[in-house]
């Protein structure tokens, strides 16, 4: 049985060289459910989620991580948002008719990744390339080049049409001193992964079937899980930098004051007495 929502890293005890591998469903489904995305934004959407765990498990401090691509074609921004316990949020814009279409720019057009790192603790730091000419994993084994210096493969996987739809990824890369043979050799191998295979099958069956010759190590599973950030506190926290004038005049026009959540379809309805509250108790965000 497949564990989804699940991330597992691993090692090659006989070569430098590290991998990630991811299955995801309840949370893709969240992400999914905020609104009615067309079928290619939501395949779009499933590859930057996977992108975005996949990347996250990178990281060794924590933090939060934003991996945004942005463009002149139809769609004109997907961003997804996570951090280093695995909790995803994301959204995307478009306008018109998406194409069906596998091929990144068509669906973005010309335009940037940009990754935008934010640890705790110690600077921000973004990197920002252009996207490449066919898919999101090409573009993200660019920003690895340029920005870490560090051989890396990514493999994405969507399935949004089926009854519940699922995104998988792998990522391979290249450690300190590693030699790029063996490299080439793990490679090969993955890429002989499947969609089908990755998407439904449990994980520890799918690296036994790409490295059942190989020594892998496999480290404890983490789960990743749909986390949106937003609450009413915060609702408030905004109508307090609004004014109370200025929020009671919307209250008197429009009968109350309506905030929406992008990311999880939440809705935060505030009448005039709410308002006058919140002015005469300011709100603590958490």
């Amino acid at each position: 049985m497949t564990h989804i929502d699940t991330l597992y890293r691993y090692l090659f005890d006989n070569y430098q060289v590290r991998g990630e591998l991811v299955q995801l469903q309840q949370s893709y489904q969240q992400v999914l459910a905020s609104q009615a995305y067309p079928a290619p934004v939501q395949r779009l959407l499933g590859e930057l989620l996977t992108a975005t765990s996949l990347l996250t498990a990178t990281l060794k401090f924590e933090g939060h991580i934003t991996v945004q691509l942005q463009g002149d074609g139809p769609v004109s921004l997907a961003v997804i948002n996570g951090d280093h316990q695995q909790q995803l949020r994301g959204i995307a814009r478009w306008e018109g008719e998406v194409p069906d279409s596998n091929n990144l720019i068509d669906v973005v057009g010309k335009g940037y990744l940009a990754i935008t790192i934010t640890p705790f603790e110690g600077e921000r730091y973004q990197g920002i390339v252009e996207l490449g000419e066919h898919s999101l994993s090409e573009s993200l084994e660019n920003y690895f080049a340029q920005s870490e210096q560090l051989t890396t493969r990514i493999w994405l996987f969507t399935d949004p049409l089926q009854e519940q739809p699922r995104c998988a990824g792998m990522l391979l890369q290249a450690l300190p001193n590693g030699q790029d043979g063996d490299f080439t050799h793990l490679e090969a191998l993955t890429h002989t992964i499947k969609a089908d295979e990755l998407l439904n099958l449990d994980a520890h069956e799918v690296l036994y079937r790409l490295y059942h010759q190989d020594a892998v190590r496999v480290f404890d599973p983490q789960p990743v899980s749909f986390k949106c950030t937003c609450s009413r506190e915060k609702c408030e926290h905004a109508l307090l930098q609004l004014g109370q004038e200025e929020a009671l005049e919307v209250v008197k026009e429009a009968g109350k004051i309506e905030m929406n959540c992008d990311y999880c379809g939440q809705h935060y309805h505030f009448h005039d007495t709410d308002v006058l509250n919140i002015f005469n108790e300011p709100p603590t965000i958490h």
